[in-house]
């Protein structure tokens, strides 16, 4: 019977089968956490750049919905930032040099004015004096004084004002209307860029759910991802094993096809019991008080998600 022997290693060795763990042993399978991807707003979508089955490395692009609305509003709101930044910067200026040129011309004409008032007005005082005018003209030529010294005084304020910025609580107001449309424009790139989102991390695209043309409900999953680092393994321990069995204690793990030597680091053990494991996973242990276990298999063993699986539990 040698021939046959070495026959079943030959095909154990080619098929990859491991034996499985010495000691006690608990059923389970493996099981994925799934990252579903899906964009909050409803649109139609554009593209589809992954292809289901295979592996897209971080920050790749997954699709992308139409955004040719999106981004008329993000142009929209870009010009609605630039104008709140023109109206807070003219609010921290004076008024236009041309402006305050005229008021320059105007006070120098006033001034001019002035001067000649003020000489009337002394003319005007001599001849009173000396009895030889009237009073009523040097009431006249007083007044033309005051008028002259008062507008002077006016365009100078004007003057002043013109070059001083607006008030305070109106920059106050510029500013929050600015910030204001800063923050529209911020969450109106962040939707532009979640309509065409990129893998969050290295990750087997385990499906897509849409097709381009199609419409996409708002929060509705497109592509669904998972990392390798998502994968675990769950399986039942009888009752009167669970004790053996702690957080971060590394046990032997086998199934069909798998490579010899592999293990996994326990990462939850269930407070409760249940009764009956899942489906075929409870053959040869129904009517049993059972745990449930998750274990945290190596990264780089690519296990397909619902493969059968044994894990050896310390003697």
């Amino acid at each position: 019977m040698t021939w046959f022997s070495d026959a079943v290693a030959a095909v154990a060795l080619f098929l990859g089968l491991s034996g499985p763990p010495a000691g006690p042993v608990a059923h389970g399978y493996v099981e994925g956490e799934y990252l579903r991807i899906a964009a909050p707003v409803a649109a139609t979508l554009d593209k589809l750049n992954v292809v289901r089955g295979r592996t897209v490395e971080a920050g790749a692009p997954l699709f992308a919905l139409d955004r040719t609305m999106a981004r008329a509003e993000r142009d929209r709101l870009a010009a609605a930032v630039a104008q709140a930044k023109s109206q807070r910067a003219d609010l921290t200026k004076g008024k236009r040099p041309e402006e305050i040129a005229v008021i320059a011309a105007q006070t120098a004409q006033t001034e001019a004015s002035l001067h000649q008032t003020q000489a009337e007005l002394h003319r005007q005082e001599v001849l009173v004096r000396r009895n030889v005018g009237a009073v009523e003209r040097l009431e006249a030529a007083r007044a033309a004084r005051d008028r002259d010294v008062a507008r002077l005084a006016e365009l100078s304020a004007q003057l002043d004002t013109a070059r001083l910025p607006a008030r305070i609580d109106q920059i106050a107001a510029a500013e929050a209307a600015l910030a204001m449309a800063e923050a529209a424009l911020a969450q109106q790139e962040r939707r532009l860029a979640e309509m065409a989102p990129m893998a969050p991390t290295a990750a087997l695209v385990e499906d897509t759910l849409y097709n381009p043309g199609e419409w996409v409900p708002a929060g509705s999953p497109v592509v669904t991802l998972l990392p390798p680092e998502r994968r675990k393994l769950v399986v039942f321990v009888p009752e009167p094993l669970v004790a053996r069995v702690r957080p971060g204690q590394a046990l032997p793990v086998s199934c069909d096809g798998c490579p010899a030597g592999l293990t996994a680091v326990v990462a939850f053990v269930a407070p409760r019991a249940e009764y009956t494991p899942p489906v075929i996973y409870s053959v040869g242990s129904r009517e049993k008080l059972v745990f449930r276990i998750e274990l945290a298999p190596d990264p780089s063993w690519s296990a397909a998600p619902g493969l059968p699986v044994d894990v050896g539990l310390p003697p």
